[in-house]
């Protein structure tokens, strides 16, 4: 076998290296994108997980509340529990940073804060340990206003590590506040900028005494934790809301999150494995037909029919080694520069702000190294059939080797029928496992069934083309050979199926994303903190400024919404909270898939998006206990209320994947006592002058930050926003939203575009190489039609008429196919990985114009193959049997 692999096969491939070369970077293509997206998504959650390890530290466990935050007499009532070695009380706050230096135009960062006791870190969480610069005084761990930086803190601020006289001061802005710290010294955390002080000093910096946002726990040794956990909860007055959560949650939880994105991420890019498989069939369908007479005279000289087709299988794995090979390398350097470049977030937000470094696998390469060579040997499993198959005798006598037969169409029908069974399966572990391999059957059964669609429909044309002999001729040598018809347009069906059902899939989900903005953004201006890349309370604007922002003249109408986390359980992801406004009528509000049930009396009524539903277990029409916990005291004298919540309705959310829930705000700032907003959709008056109107709004929020209560912060600077600093609040109308909105779809949705233009071209290639192959083995034919008076341009026509049956027939049916895989997509395999559904919406004219681009691109490349059967050669190979 490797003296043939040296010889026979090396030698055809000196002869032809483009088009094995063609064959190579198919796979290497679909090699390098999934797997590019495997080390990118790695490095990305390994890096996360290293952060969270480093600032949670090392506790047993971690409690938490469900929202808001925990009192410092439930931190009291744990500490001193027989079975808690150590406990650290922790508050954690989000702001933006910028050096006091700075020139006020400059950008702030996002900055991480943190306070703990100091006195515990070290046993607890040494990489939150501060480390004090040389001079500092001895009582700079608990100094108030003072703040230690990790390392990607004072790369971003320009801070040096080893310190400075005088010592930095920043400046914190958070909600319409702006708070001054002093730099004292390092801590070790990695990940985002992080910022770590007491947790005395940070409650009085930020105002928030005797809160807590979490508190670190570790368990005397041999203490079972599940029993602790119980033992905990069944305290007097512990309250409901309060959560106990394992340090590894975090990063499950993310990782649990992101999962479906990153299947969905590598499918997509396995697409082009996939049809990289049908170049390498054509590719070696090609070169077999090219080397018949060569097989023959192996057979004569002693060579198996199994030997031959392991040598084609042979030549197969060969280039799928190289592309596998080739497409790792590609793939590990697209990951460097995505992560250098892009971060390790691919456009999903589950990573956003992390740098990761590049985390290479070597069982992952292999496994995505033998995807490829699996693809390729899959490829030339025909045309090595076609080899063992082969008939030397007649081959060798130049009469070829071409087959009528139309296969066995049962298969075909079992397989869909298999399909269809299988697109009604749930998911597994969150993941349309089995919808995925329903579109792999319908397509391969699709494919089976090629035969009987090509014999069915012309017949039906036969009729049409009686008077015309030519075109009678094309027609009739396609609807006997349908079997080879099947194979030739088998890479443009399934090329075209997948390129019409992603064209299909986007356009329902941007048609879909148009109306739901349309619902959501009812007002045409909003005015939102300008700290909205901090995120938390440091985007939150103060009680009473909607109401100020409404008594300013020009208004008509304003509308608070406030947005707030709720972590209901520790293995998922946070819920979000949107209280407001609601009236009479919700759905005019909100984008609600169904009628909004009437609530009943002494119940307060949610809405709750499609995820909670999938996620939860939920459903209209029932209360929800859960709920109810969360919004009960957390400690005596606090402003929340046991409440029963009924779920009155489900809406379309196209933005929070891990599921959000709507209240009426009225009823929202009754059980938190919260009055605070996170943004003010506003109705302006006609004809109003807007640079007015909104030189008015900043002068409200300018006021509401200098009456914010002081805070304490040991430092003489003033707790709100002064002159110089940048805006505390910004605007943005409703079209830049919808127009920035549809900017990020398109982009995220670029690469599915590309994909379709690969997938056509390589399903255009391969039916040059199957009419190529065919060509080859019917010199003969056309030279008896040459003989028999036929013009050369009359060959080339009944080859470009068997050409435009072949992929009209092609286009038919891949455009049927095209719209089930579609309909699978649309409808079980989004709403399976992402807990959303759209409407189906089919762009007729895109794929009218996809279909008529293939049938002449097919047409012209039949053209293109016949050129050479019509010479001077074909009529010669007449002679061959005189």
């Amino acid at each position: 076998m490797l003296a043939l692999l040296r010889t026979f096969s090396w030698q055809d491939l000196r002869h032809h290296p483009w088009r094995s070369a063609a064959a190579v970077a198919a796979v290497m293509l679909g090699v390098a994108l999934a797997f590019a997206v495997h080390v990118i998504n790695a490095s990305a959650l390994d890096e996360f997980s290293q952060a969270v390890r480093a600032v949670n530290g090392q506790p047993d466990l971690e409690v938490r509340p469900m929202q808001g935050t925990l009192g410092e007499d439930l931190f009291a009532q744990v500490a001193t529990h027989p079975d808690v070695a150590r406990a650290n009380p922790v508050l954690e706050a989000t702001a933006m940073a910028r050096p006091a230096t700075q020139a006020p135009g400059a950008a702030p960062i996002a900055l991480r804060l943190l306070g703990a006791d100091a006195l515990l870190l070290p046993a607890m969480a040494p990489a939150l340990m501060p480390r004090p610069w040389e001079g500092a005084a001895r009582d700079a761990l608990f100094a108030p206003a003072t703040v230690y930086l990790n390392p990607a803190a004072l790369q971003a601020l320009g801070v040096p590590p080893e310190g400075s006289q005088p010592r930095p001061t920043l400046q914190l802005q958070t909600g319409l506040q702006t708070l001054a710290v002093q730099v004292a010294g390092t801590v070790s955390a990695p990940g985002a900028p992080l910022a770590v002080m007491d947790i005395g000093a940070a409650q009085d910096l930020l105002g928030r005494v005797g809160q807590l946002t979490r508190i670190d726990l570790q368990l005397q040794p041999g203490t079972d934790r599940s029993a602790f956990k119980q033992a905990l909860q069944a305290l007097p007055g512990w309250p409901a809301q309060a959560t106990l959560a394992e340090p590894g949650d975090a990063a499950q939880r993310v990782s649990n999150l992101s999962r479906a994105y990153r299947v969905n991420l590598t499918v997509l890019a396995l697409v082009a494995l996939f049809t990289g498989a049908f170049l390498v069939f054509s590719v070696l369908a090609l070169s077999v037909a090219q080397r018949g007479p060569q097989f023959a005279l192996l057979a004569v000289l002693g060579a198996t029919p199994r030997q031959r087709l392991a040598l084609v299988l042979a030549e197969s794995a060969l280039l799928g080694v190289a592309g596998s090979l080739a497409g790792l390398a590609l793939g590990t350097a697209l990951a460097s520069a995505a992560l250098q470049l892009l971060g390790g977030d691919l456009g999903g937000g589950y990573f956003a702000g992390v740098q990761p470094r590049l985390q290479w696998s070597l069982p992952a390469a292999l496994l995505y190294g033998s995807l490829g060579v699996a693809a390729a040997v899959a490829g030339g499993w025909w045309p090595a059939r076609a080899a063992q198959a082969l008939p030397p005798a007649q081959t060798l006598k130049g009469l070829g080797s071409a087959s009528g037969r139309a296969g066995r169409g049962w298969v075909g029908m079992v397989l869909i029928a298999a399909s269809a069974g299988l697109a009604a399966l749930p998911p597994v572990f969150g993941i349309p496992l089995a919808a995925y391999v329903a579109i792999g059957l319908l397509l391969v059964g699709g494919i089976a069934l090629l035969p009987w669609g090509v014999a069915w429909l012309l017949q039906r044309l036969q009729p049409l083309a009686a008077r015309h002999p030519l075109s009678l001729l094309a027609l009739e040598r396609a609807r006997r050979m349908r079997g080879s018809a099947a194979i030739a347009v088998g890479g443009v069906v399934a090329s075209l199926s997948l390129a019409v059902a992603l064209t299909v899939m986007v356009a329902s989900f941007r048609g879909s994303v148009i109306q739901w903005l349309d619902a959501v953004l009812p007002s045409p201006l909003y005015v939102r903190s300008a700290l909205q890349a901090a995120g938390g309370d440091a985007a939150l604007l103060p009680p009473g400024f909607a109401e100020a922002v409404a008594r300013l003249p020009g208004v008509d109408k304003v509308s608070p919404l406030r947005t707030s986390p709720l972590q209901l359980s520790a293995a998922r992801p946070a819920l979000t909270v949107l209280s407001r406004p609601l009236g009479t009528d919700p759905a005019q509000v909100l984008p609600l898939t169904g009628p909004a049930l009437p609530v009943p009396a002494g119940q307060i009524g949610v809405y709750v998006s499609e995820a909670v539903v999938d996620l939860y277990g939920v459903r209209p029409g029932q209360a929800w206990p859960e709920l109810s916990k969360a919004f009960m005291p957390v400690a005596p004298g606090q402003q929340a209320q046991a409440a029963t919540f009924f779920i009155a309705g489900v809406w379309r959310d196209y933005v929070r994947q891990t599921g959000a829930l709507t209240l009426d705000s009225a009823a929202y700032q009754r059980l938190t006592g919260d009055t605070r907003i996170s943004d003010l959709a506003l109705w302006p008056a006609e004809g109003v002058d807007m640079a007015a109107l909104q030189s008015g709004i900043r002068s409200a929020a300018q006021q509401a930050s200098a009456a914010a209560p002081a805070a304490s912060n040991g430092s003489g600077a003033a707790n709100h926003s002064v002159d110089g600093n940048p805006p505390l609040v910004e605007f943005v109308s409703a079209q830049s939203i919808r127009e920035r909105s549809l900017q990020i779809f398109d982009r995220s949705f670029a690469v599915t575009y590309w994909l379709q233009a690969v997938a056509i071209g390589i399903g255009l290639f391969g039916v040059a190489a199957s009419f190529s192959a065919q060509v080859l083995a019917r010199r003969k034919e056309f030279g008896l039609l040459a003989h028999l008076g036929l013009t050369r341009r009359q060959i080339l026509a009944v080859v470009a008429g068997e050409g435009a049956a072949w992929t009209g027939i092609g286009a038919i049916a891949g455009v049927l196919l095209g719209l089930a895989v579609s309909v699978v997509l649309v409808h079980v395999v989004n709403p399976q990985s992402f807990h959303w559904t759209m409407e189906m919406n089919i762009p007729a004219p895109r794929l009218w114009a996809l279909c008529a681009a293939v049938v002449v691109s097919g047409t012209v490349t039949a053209w293109l193959a016949g050129r050479a059967a019509a010479g001077r050669d074909a009529v010669m190979a007449v002679k061959e049997d005189w």
